[in-house]
């Protein structure tokens, strides 16, 4: 409460800052409007009021009717971001997490303090045009983001934080973020060409969409892009796009929309890299390693890429490490709704069938180049290049190789998909009632969905030398008597008896789910419960489910006739010894709440809620199942749970937004993380834990004139309250958990050009549960401004990062180690591009 009670103190600030806003001139005004309204009819968005917010919730309503935290964000407005991922524009929507240093796809998501200890978006789901994406939103390898783009077919992002995202979504107690697509409403469409200025990448968009008939409408629009991307990795990085399209017919009590997406994409997967640090745990300073830019260089290289391993059968098999995030998306929809005495149903279904890989190389132990010499070939070992334009030639120097003296143990990680194929469908049935002076609206529903998990997990060790502009190579090494240590660059074909796994798995979700709300005069008083399901089938493959089944052997990877010390250590799959996955689950979820509308601009609400998470793969490969019957050791295990609490409030005038929620989170959870040792090595750790949270979040918007002013921000106050497997981590704050993130973007909109800029922002948070080394804070600053020199054209510069400040997202050391290098994610630096946009 005192949380809420002190950012409810910024209010008098800024409605006094609102008021002097009035004094702008009217001519100001008008002649802004026309420019305005074109730039939200472009993107398909609506430009009236306050929209009818339909996501996570019983029935569309105004949002000052909801006990709920909501937001909505048109095209039009996260276009100014010059977002170069889905994770830059959710950064900007109070309340979300977003760890985006990846790059396009993969990143982490989280919502008001519930916990990243995985990776993904565990606690929060990503949807499309109201069905998930994805069912579960952290699989390994194959974040919910790698499947999604943002193009000109999205008409706005609407998400829901707490609240009955528990009960109106499975496995999404923290919140739901919804992309919506264009459906041909307003006549029209656009094609526009993007150019980076200082990086590579080429890109064209096109939508159009419109009336065939009275009661006929369509849209389709999509994406292609080609180039390096804004890291230097000395390939063709990004290469592919989507298509999507609409049909929408509508009658005299309803509608039908028939859908589809095919998405075929390729963008590179940014992992850890060698950042140097100074100073203190308490007060570090990060720095570049000698020719190698932690703001634009990778790992990446065209001489690491290349993958030699053992397919799910066994035999021998060749990737290309270039194929990076690789994403193929088949997907056909049905929407449909219609009113039928008295009755709103709603039918959503949607099949997709989703393909791909993942692929990219990831550093476990960084050090100067001489000390894993010795650790890869003993006392008196010795170097030379295994790839690149200098292989085969000795490393005469190491200690100044690249110009640093760095080598990784690294990991070329390998994900296959066989199937995530999903099918998803989502009925329900509404009906308002006059009671007593007062609309009771009741829904009942049922959710269905099937999750398929069949993946090949391979992880192969490789040396491999720390150099910038994707010049980046493997190294071989010999021992003092001559005899190679590796193999072309591999110290051995896997990672032990872990990280070489095969999984075959489906997870059926049957969900039913029931509200009433009563809105009688200024108060809505209002419940809902969900009933999960689940069957979990499924067959895995792996050394690490035990049972004396075998990981490694001897193979001769290079056909040489000849089995070297790297091919005596190669991973693979017991295939007649499988493990065995056939368990049940059920949790109920419930939410409750009032809202009490004050006046007509303002509203206050009160919420509790309590929602399930299902574990998901998370638990598979660990002891928690008995993998010769199949089921749970502990039934436990099948499901994490959140409890919220909310209390909020809720303004809203001509031209002004204010809405402050204060909240309190408490989750249990299982789930695997992966931290360094003190040796630095990466260790895998299991984790069953508990979590506390407590905080308040901001959300403002002023418009007057040309002038307009967004803003949001959340304070956290996060804690481990329990943990089964280290105990003394209890009282420690989450890693990677702020006490206060925010965003603010303020613009001037005239008739002929917009100006602007974005900053986001947040204070210290540390890189491990322990607590020891700080990740400091930062502040990024965006650009951007449009030109429209004439009707229907537009240009856009976007400068992101402008002052190219260095930001780190997260550090896989919990402190400082003695050689002063830790393996760290970091932000972009400075990226310019431009769009020329013409409209019609």
């Amino acid at each position: 409460m005192k949380y809420l009670l002190a950012t409810a103190a910024i209010a008098p600030l800024l409605m006094f800052s609102f008021a002097n806003a009035e004094a702008l001139s009217a001519d100001a005004a008008a002649e802004a409007k026309p420019a305005a309204e074109k730039a939200v009819q472009s993107a398909g968005g609506k430009n009236h009021g306050e929209a009818v917010f339909s996501t996570g919730v019983a029935k569309g309503r105004d949002r000052l009717d909801s006990a709920t935290s909501t937001s909505a964000l048109r095209a039009s407005e996260f276009e100014t971001y010059g977002a170069r991922s889905l994770g830059e524009v959710l950064r900007n929507i109070p309340g979300i997490r977003a760890e985006y240093a990846i790059g396009e796809g993969n990143a982490n998501y989280s919502i008001r303090g519930l916990p990243l200890s995985g990776t993904g978006s565990k606690y929060v789901q990503l949807q499309e045009d109201g069905l998930p994406v994805l069912e579960f939103g952290d699989m390994y390898q194959l974040g919910t983001d790698m499947f999604m783009r943002s193009d000109l077919n999205l008409s706005q992002i609407e998400t829901i934080r707490g609240g009955s995202a528990s009960t109106f979504a499975s496995n999404s107690p923290g919140g739901v973020i919804n992309l919506i697509s264009k459906t041909g409403d307003t006549e029209g469409g656009a094609v526009q060409g993007t150019y980076g200025l200082n990086y590579g990448e080429k890109r064209l968009d096109a939508d159009y969409g419109g009336k065939i008939s009275d009661t006929l409408r369509f849209h389709v629009g999509g994406f292609y892009r080609q180039g390096e991307g804004p890291r230097d990795v000395g390939y063709t990085a990004y290469k592919g796009g989507q298509i999507k399209a609409n049909l929408t017919k509508t009658f005299s009590n309803g509608y039908v929309r028939v859908y589809g997406k095919y998405l075929n994409d390729r963008t590179p997967a940014y992992t850890f890299i060698p950042v140097r640090v100074t100073g203190t745990n308490a007060d570090p300073t990060f720095t570049s390693p000698a020719n190698f830019d932690i703001k634009t260089d990778s790992l990446l290289s065209p001489y690491v890429s290349n993958v030699i391993r053992l397919d799910q059968n066994n035999n021998l098999a060749q990737d290309d490490l270039r194929d990076g995030q690789h994403a193929v998306v088949k997907s056909v929809g049905l929407d449909a709704q219609f009113e039928v005495n008295g009755w709103t149903i709603t039918e959503k279904f949607r099949f997709s069938d989703v393909g791909g890989g993942n692929l990219t190389i990831r550093p476990i132990a960084v050090a100067p180049a001489p000390l894993l010499a010795v650790g890869n070939g003993g006392v008196g070992a010795t170097l030379s290049f295994a790839t690149g334009p200098q292989a085969g030639q000795a490393i005469t120097s190491p200690a100044t190789l690249n110009g640093n003296g760095l080598l990784t143990t690294s990991l070329q990680l390998d994900t296959k998909i066989k199937s995530l194929n999903n099918v998803t469908n989502d009925i329900r049935a509404s009906r308002v009632w006059d009671i007593n002076g007062g609309s009771l609206t009741t829904t009942a529903g049922l959710y269905s969905a099937s999750q398929d998990y069949a993946t090949d997990l391979k992880f192969l060790t490789v040396l491999a030398s720390v150099a910038g502009d994707g010049q980046s190579t493997l190294i071989n090494t010999r021992t003092a008597a001559g005899v190679p240590f590796t193999q072309d660059g591999y110290s051995s074909y896997g990672l032990g008896n872990a990280f070489r796994r095969s999984y075959d798995m489906n997870y059926g979700v049957n969900a039913p789910y029931a509200s009433v709300n009563y809105h009688i005069g200024k108060i809505a008083v209002g419940g809902s419960l969900r009933y999960d399901f689940g069957k979990v089938r499924g067959t895995l493959y792996g050394a690490e489910l035990g049972g004396g089944r075998v990981g490694m052997a001897s193979f001769d990877m290079n056909r040489d006739g000849v089995i070297s010390t790297a091919e005596t250590k190669v991973s693979v799959l017991p295939l007649g010894q499988p493990g065995h996955v056939d368990y049940d689950y059920n949790y109920l979820s419930y939410s409750t709440g009032v809202n009490y509308r004050v006046a007509e601009q303002l509203a206050v609400f009160a919420r509790y809620s309590r929602g399930g998470r299902a574990s998901a793969d998370k638990i598979l490969f660990t002891p928690a199942v008995n993998y010769n019957t199949g089921k749970l050791v502990d039934d436990e295990s099948a499901y994490d749970t959140v409890k919220q609490a909310e209390l909020g409030l809720k303004y809203r005038i001509s031209g002004v937004t204010f809405n402050v929620t204060g909240f309190s989170a408490k989750t249990g959870e299982r789930n695997t993380q992966i931290v360094s040792g003190a040796d630095g090595s990466a260790q895998v750790l299991n984790i069953v834990r508990g979590y506390e949270a407590k905080g308040v979040e901001l959300e403002a918007a002023v418009r007057r004139g040309p002038f307009s002013v967004t803003a949001g921000a959340t304070y956290t106050d996060a804690k481990i309250t329990s943990d089964a497997q280290r105990p003394v981590l209890v009282g420690n704050k989450p890693r990677h958990q702020a006490d206060f993130i925010y965003s603010v973007t303020p613009q001037v909109e005239l008739k002929n050009a917009t100006v602007g800029f974005n900053v986001i922002g947040t204070t210290s948070s540390y890189a491990q549960d322990t607590n020891q080394l700080k990740l400091p804070g930062y502040k990024l600053v965006n650009a951007f401004v449009q030109v429209r020199p004439m009707e229907n054209v537009q240009l856009m510069l976007n400068v992101n990062n402008v002052f190219n400040q260095l930001a780190l997202s997260d550090s896989e050391q919990a402190a400082i180690p003695a050689t002063g290098v830790v393996l760290g994610r970091t932000y972009l630096g400075r990226t310019a591009s431009a769009t020329l946009r013409y409209s019609f």
